[in-house]
């Protein structure tokens, strides 16, 4: 596997080093086996300096090109989940944070009331009600989400 190949693979797993140039530590700059891009082994070896090699947070830290909280993190990560802890993780909310199950319920019990309610109208309850605002299109989509799971609960 050439260098660009394995750089496009770690790009398409979000495990490419953003700053390679930061990596002055001498296993990375003397022995081939160690790849300044790969943002999973430069975590893991800034842990090992640490733990096995006897080296301070600090020295650790500017070696691999990380701040100190940076490391602090990543060891907390892989003390709880191991080297998947040492994974990026997606940023964001995870899940829909507006439509709670009672904005749903809600919203379910107002469109078997009224199935002819417009969505604009529908939106426009749930601000009055609720204080939030909504786009239709994530209304939509929770809904249909909605009818996919009652269905499988159903089976």
């Amino acid at each position: 596997m050439g260098k660009s190949s394995k750089q496009r693979a770690l790009r398409n797993n979000d495990t490419l080093n953003p700053h390679p140039e930061a990596v002055h530590d001498p296993l990375f700059q003397e022995n081939a086996f160690f790849d300044v891009d790969d943002l999973l082994q430069v975590k893991y070896e800034m842990l090992r300096r640490v733990h096995s090699d006897g080296w301070t947070v600090a020295r650790a830290a500017n070696s691999f090109g990380f701040s100190r909280v940076s490391y602090y993190k990543a060891d907390r990560a892989l003390r709880e989940d191991g080297l998947n802890g040492l994974l990026p993780r997606k940023r964001g909310p995870k899940g829909a944070h507006k439509l709670t199950e009672a904005v749903l319920d809600f919203v379910r019990a107002t469109r078997s009331e009224e199935p002819d309610l417009p969505f604009e109208a529908l939106i426009e309850r749930i601000a009055q009600r609720f204080g939030i605002c909504v786009h239709r299109r994530t209304l939509e989509r929770a809904l249909v989400r909605s009818k996919k799971k009652r269905r499988s609960l159903d089976k």
